[in-house]
């Protein structure tokens, strides 16, 4: 199965024979995801309207495309308006032994997926996970009061209605195959960017009339470890072993890169459970993404550090979107 799914996975970034036996089940992927969203628009099929407005955050393609980031940055930035934000999300990569799960800040990582905790870690939002997205607002909505609901991913999920559509781009990863799954990586056609609110360009130096640039800022390495505190300096001068499992590694080395960094690259699965033989290198420095770091608090030793980053976007996206949240008033 791994096997199959790296092949189908190289034929999404370079299309080849495998995109041609696939492409007549992207057609039908195709008719049924249309069927689906004519039905719900409508009416044949129910959707639920939360009673507090409800901003989606997704994108167009399956893996990583810095979503995390981007989250966290509109949580600040709704706090910045006086909003009073709560978050959602499917929890993937959990397992909790019932759902609706609320996430804190002791949430053990297994149950509630590795982003959630990496998001309550950074903002302490309120956050509920779970595979029903109605009962995980409603489940929030007794929690606590706020006052806007951030949905993290969900942009095909239909039975949830939604104020505002927010849709992420990788520039990063430019792709060449623009087929919907499975000959390609797309869920939904890029024709969609014309009906969401705002667009997000991870990878881009400059705002256009369109679309907002995003770019991830590194900050100086940390330790895993909450009990090795910060008096410790990264040893940024020698070289290290550095470890990604998320959606996109190459974006997490290539940031390495560009800080000078010597290292070799190590590459798991996103949402890999990483366990301490995954980071043991004999003692050796190493370094890995904060989504990561999350997993190996428990088990790491002082050789292990993460890199933090920060979603950066302008002024001219923080307007734009607060422009819009007022229209909802």
């Amino acid at each position: 199965m791994v096997i199959l799914r790296r092949i189908i996975e190289q034929s999404w970034i370079k299309p080849n024979i495998v995109t041609v036996v696939l492409w007549p089940l992207s057609l039908m992927y195709r008719l049924l995801f249309g069927l689906r969203s004519m039905l719900y628009a409508s009416g044949v099929i129910s959707s639920y309207k939360a009673p507090v407005p409800v901003l989606v955050v997704g994108n167009l393609t399956v893996g990583g495309t810095g979503k995390t980031p981007l989250v966290i940055h509109l949580v600040e930035t709704l706090r910045g308006f006086g909003f009073n934000p709560g978050v959602i999300s499917r929890g993937y990569g959990g397992s909790a032994s019932a759902y609706p799960y609320v996430v804190t800040t002791d949430s053990p990582v297994d149950e509630c997926g590795d982003e959630p905790a990496l998001i309550v870690s950074r903002t302490a939002v309120p956050m509920v996970v779970g595979p029903d997205r109605r009962a995980s607002i409603e489940a929030l909505l007794a929690l606590t009061a706020i006052d806007i609901v951030i949905s993290d991913d969900g942009l095909q999920h239909l039975a949830l209605q939604r104020d505002l559509e927010i849709c992420l781009m990788d520039s990063t990863s430019p792709l060449v195959n623009n087929f919907l799954l499975p000959a390609g990586p797309y869920r939904e056609a890029l024709s969609r960017l014309k009906t969401v609110d705002l667009i997000v360009d991870h990878g881009v130096d400059n705002d256009s009339d369109l679309r907002f640039a995003m770019n991830l800022s590194p900050s100086a390495p940390r330790p895993v470890s909450p009990e090795a505190g910060f008096s410790q300096q990264f040893p940024a001068e020698f070289s290290f072993h550095a470890v990604a499992g998320i959606g996109n590694p190459s974006r997490f080395f290539n940031t390495c890169r560009t800080l000078g960094y010597t290292f070799s690259e190590h590459r798991f699965p996103d949402h890999h459970p990483f366990s301490k033989d995954d980071i043991d290198f004999a003692g050796e420095t190493v370094l890995m993404t904060e989504k990561d770091a999350v997993k190996c608090q428990n088990f790491a030793q002082s050789e292990h550090w993460y890199l933090p980053v920060d979603a950066t976007l302008s002024a001219k996206f923080d307007g734009a979107l607060k422009a819009r949240l007022t229209k909802l008033n």
